[in-house]
Order: C-alpha cells, then sequence, then structure tokens
C-alpha cells in the first residue's frame, strides 16, 4: 500500500483550497469585455440579413422552381397577382 490515502477532512479541506482560490482569482481580476461587433450592429445585420434571405427564397421559389422569371419578383404587378390569387378574387 504505497498510495497515499486522503481522510475525508484533507479531501473537504482541498476542495475548500480550491473553491476560496478560484474565487479569489475572480474577484481579483475584474474581466471587462470587449465586443468587436456592438449588439445594436449586430441586429442591424440580422435585419438585413433576414431580408436578403427573404428576397433571394423568393427569387428562387418563383423564378427557378416555380418557372418564372428572376427578376419578376421585385415587380409590383406580380405580387399583387400573388395576393390576388391567394384572396381568390
Amino acid at each position: 500500500m504505497s498510495e497515499q490515502v486522503k481522510t475525508r477532512e484533507e479531501i473537504k479541506k482541498g476542495k475548500e483550497d480550491s473553491q476560496k482560490k478560484a474565487e479569489e482569482a475572480r474577484l481579483g481580476a475584474k474581466r471587462v469585455r470587449v465586443r468587436l461587433i456592438p449588439i445594436w450592429l449586430r441586429l442591424i445585420l440580422m435585419v438585413i440579413s433576414i431580408l436578403i434571405c427573404a428576397m433571394a427564397g423568393a427569387a428562387v421559389g418563383y423564378g427557378m422552381l416555380g418557372g418564372g422569371n428572376v427578376t419578376d419578383i421585385f415587380k409590383e404587378s406580380t405580387w399583387t397577382h400573388i395576393i390576388d390569387l391567394v384572396d381568390k378574387k
């Protein structure tokens, strides 16, 4: 039995010491996080990317899958026709 056997008190003391060291390190090192991209810019970029994806999806769906012209999706007459079909006027 050359292995060192630790008692419960020694293990408990070791855990307390490590917790104290971790807390001291946390309190001693007040780290300020600097964001590369601010939150407001992230929101704007997200909205722009959603709009681009919606336009690309409409162009692919109407132009390539639907058999129409890809540029027709950006015309107002196409959207009024689609709305009329949905509303069944």
